[in-house]
């Protein structure tokens, strides 16, 4: 059986504009203590009651034993207070690949607690991003 030309040309612009498409959902804006790229997901963020939320992500360096197998990426869910410079995280996901498509954690805090970030930490990262990027 052969494809229509209209279907083999509208495969071809989907898996052109696919890599395109998923390159929007995320943008990197700096790199932790040990260079690790950390990426924001733009649509994800927020601004409300002096709180910035957002979720971003990372390649896990080394990647983190677990019984489901080795964790090599994240994906997290967090509250920014850019006034007091805290952060606190409500919902983390572990993946077992690095495109974070096979989930092998999945954590939602249900409390969150404010605290600090290590200084060139994940959080830190995307706090100073975040702040600074914070209308006035």
């Amino acid at each position: 059986m052969t494809t229509p030309p209209v279907l083999a040309l509208a495969l071809v612009l989907l898996a052109t504009l696919a890599p395109a498409a998923a390159a929007q959902r995320r943008t990197e804006i700096g790199k932790t203590s040990v260079g690790t790229p950390v990426f924001l997901e733009p649509r994800s963020v927020s601004r409300a009651d002096g709180l910035v939320t957002a979720t971003v992500r990372v390649a896990l360096q080394p990647p983190l034993k677990h019984p489901a197998g080795e964790l090599r990426s994240s994906r997290t869910i967090a509250m920014y207070n850019c006034a007091k410079q805290t952060v606190a995280t409500k919902e983390s996901w572990y993946y077992l690949d690095a495109e974070g498509t096979k989930v092998g954690m999945h954590k939602v805090v249900k409390i969150p607690g404010f605290g600090p970030s290590f200084k060139g930490s994940l959080a830190d990262v995307a706090m100073r991003h975040l702040c600074a990027a914070a209308p006035r």
